[in-house]
């Protein structure tokens, strides 16, 4: 598999703008032959936007989840539409953890633009930030079948929490993909920690963060895709850019055979 992950300037609160760069990423990535392009945490708001959130949410039929399934249409490859501010008393589709709030609500796109995957971040960072004043946190796994991975997802802070990455090994997860919106001055932990699960869990871990600043806080970039010994196989820096890497089923079945560090876990 090819994978592209689309590592954006986003403007804080501009919805517009940011929806029409995720929309050329996709066509960028699928002139580029990916089979799947990942775009970073609420690309279409802005993390630290969050005077914006209520004005920027939608259902996941919304019209930015709508322009991206059909961007991916269009451009033969699966999206995952990093995450956007999900209004979940609109959403009537898809069981929600509540019956109305906001969420951080990530969905993957299948290359005909069907919905495969919905996860909501699971951990709302408090910590500076409004995230988890504001939104409402989700309770719920999933993995979708691209190509020949199984796809897991999840979200930024949730990097910090090994046992949601046990669960999608339990599952069957291969991939595991994680918009992100990670900002100065935690640069190291945002080396270390994608490296960290891919090692623990024997599967690859691709984390596609944005660039530049978002009402004064800046995000470090640096968007990797992980490899299930822990060795990043590509890596950009802090400025815009699109990074991709070919990924292989087998480099995970090889791993976890010569290496069965899995079999031994003693779940009880």
């Amino acid at each position: 598999m090819k994978l592209a992950l689309a590592q954006l300037a986003i403007d804080g609160g501009a919805l517009d703008t940011n929806r029409e760069r995720a929309i050329e990423a996709i066509e960028r990535a699928g002139a580029m032959d990916a089979d799947l392009v990942a775009l970073p945490e609420l690309f279409s708001v802005g993390y630290f936007a969050f005077d914006a959130y209520e004005r920027s949410a939608e259902a996941i039929d919304g019209p930015t989840l709508t322009a991206l399934a059909d961007a991916a249409a269009a451009a033969d490859t699966a999206v995952l539409a990093g995450t956007v501010i999900e209004d979940l008393a609109a959403t009537t589709d898809v069981p929600t953890p509540a019956d109305t709030g906001l969420a951080n609500t990530a969905v993957l796109f299948d290359a005909s633009g069907e919905r495969r995957l919905v996860y909501r971040k699971h951990h709302l960072f408090g910590y500076n930030s409004a995230e988890a004043e504001r939104l409402v946190p989700g309770d719920r796994l999933a993995v979708a079948t691209v190509g020949e991975f199984t796809v897991g997802v999840t979200t930024c802070y949730d990097l910090r929490f090994p046992e949601l990455y046990r669960s999608l090994v339990d599952a069957g997860a291969t991939l595991t993909l994680v918009p992100s919106a990670w900002p100065y001055p935690r640069v190291e932990h945002w080396n270390l920690l994608p490296r960290t699960r891919a090692l623990e869990n024997l599967m690859y871990v691709a984390a596609v963060n944005g660039a530049g600043a978002i009402n004064g806080e800046t995000l470090v970039g640096r968007s990797m895709v992980v490899d299930p010994w822990g060795t990043p196989i590509a890596q950009t820096g802090a400025e815009p850019d699109m990074v991709t890497a070919r990924i292989d089923p087998e480099r995970v079945t090889t791993v976890r055979d010569e290496f069965p560090a899995l079999a031994d876990r003693r779940t009880e």
